[in-house]
């Protein structure tokens, strides 16, 4: 992973530099840093998401900024992200203090973060959410038991919660849930450890607090990729308290990473994007507890195909498409057509990973899509 990590940092640092910000703040007497991604259609004029994309034990925020890459979907969606810096344990590595250490208070730092974003930026203060990789996954569900006043939802790929920290999680609210994670994940097992819950306990507990219906609805995601090795069950929960869901992605064989991710560093998924499923759940909830699914859009049936293309890609959906949005991975706009159709025909002339967002009258949608 470190090897990875390194190429990483030697081919994309001019990317970063060019498109994220450092920034330091003081807590408990400590100055912490934080990178701030802040998308170029961000004009303050409306209040926009902010989003917390947490790193894992050992990472730090420039690796989870490209390795669980939200930033096309910032582009498009408009919204803040942020990657903060764990701080070192005794051996040098970077971590979260989501197993209740004393005189460590990671729970402290992201509040002061909100608060400090908020007096900068127009931040829409019910749509603030946490997510991550490992760790920063642990850390998520952290923040959703201890600041569930201020945090709308998360999600966790290949985290987990401690025993400890489950058995003492009470939240003032129940905030939706997702979690991703690999049935021969080693390092996070989801089987579950004496000392780390197993995943299915994980997604129970928050299935009985959000009093969602306990069965849930399973379907198959496309094996889009049958060279990964790998095969994807979705389980939602639905029904909860005002309308709250938990979702579950069981990435069968699959390992400590994150699905869709542009490299491989274990058995990776590329059936489907964690961060893309991860925005599009995010979007659903708001920390209002007197929103209701009515309030928010609605996510368009989009059927995008071939894929991977060769070029020429087909765009078909339930509603009438109004725009067409194309990203790379690093956000750099590709193409953008404005139609009124349902159905539309793109011919991309650039081979690469792309997203492509669509907006419909009364929904946005986004696809990864792979030219060849």
């Amino acid at each position: 992973m470190k090897q990875f990590f390194i190429l990483c940092l030697l081919t994309c640092a001019h990317l970063a530099m060019a498109q994220s910000t450092v920034h330091t703040i003081s807590h408990n007497g400590i100055e912490r840093e934080y990178r701030l991604y802040v998308p170029e259609i961000y004009s303050g004029d409306e209040p926009v998401p902010l989003v917390f994309n947490l790193h894992g034990y050992g990472s730090n925020a420039i690796q989870q900024e490209f390795y669980g890459n939200f930033r096309p979907l910032a582009d498009t969606a408009n919204f803040i992200l942020v990657h903060p810096e764990g701080l070192n344990d005794a051996g040098g590595s970077q971590f979260w203090n989501a197993f209740g250490l004393p005189g460590i208070d990671d729970v402290g730092f992201v509040a002061a973060m909100i608060d400090t974003l908020s007096a900068a930026y127009n931040i829409d203060s019910q749509c603030v959410y946490s997510t991550g990789m490992s760790n920063g996954g642990f850390m998520s569900f952290e923040l959703a038991c201890i600041l569930s006043d201020r945090v709308a939802a998360v999600a966790s790929v290949t985290g987990s919660m401690a025993e400890n920290r489950l058995a003492a999680c009470n939240p003032e609210f129940a905030r939706p849930t997702m979690q991703i994670h690999g049935t021969e994940d080693a390092t996070v097992p989801y089987a579950g450890t004496a000392e780390f819950a197993s995943i299915p306990e994980v997604v129970d507990f928050w299935v009985e607090l959000n009093e969602c219906n306990e069965t849930p609805e399973i379907s198959n995601i496309p094996d889009n990729d049958p060279s990964d090795g790998t095969t994807t069950e979705r389980f939602v929960y639905e029904g909860g308290t005002n309308g709250n869901t938990v979702e579950h992605f069981k990435v069968e064989n699959g390992g400590h990473t994150w699905p869709g991710a542009f490299v491989d560093i274990g058995v990776t998924s590329h059936d489907f994007d964690a961060s893309i499923e991860i925005w599009r759940f995010f979007r659903q909830h708001k920390l209002d507890a007197t929103t209701s699914i009515v309030d928010i859009a609605i996510e368009p049936d989009l059927k995008i195909y071939p894929n991977p293309s060769l070029g020429e890609v087909y765009v078909e959906c339930d509603a009438r498409i109004t725009q067409i949005r194309i990203t790379d991975m690093t956000g750099r706009l590709v193409d953008q057509i404005s139609v009124q159709s349902r159905s539309v025909r793109l011919q991309l002339e650039e081979k690469g990973v792309f997203i492509v967002q669509v907006n419909t009258d009364a929904s946005l949608g986004f696809e990864k899509i792979v030219i060849r």
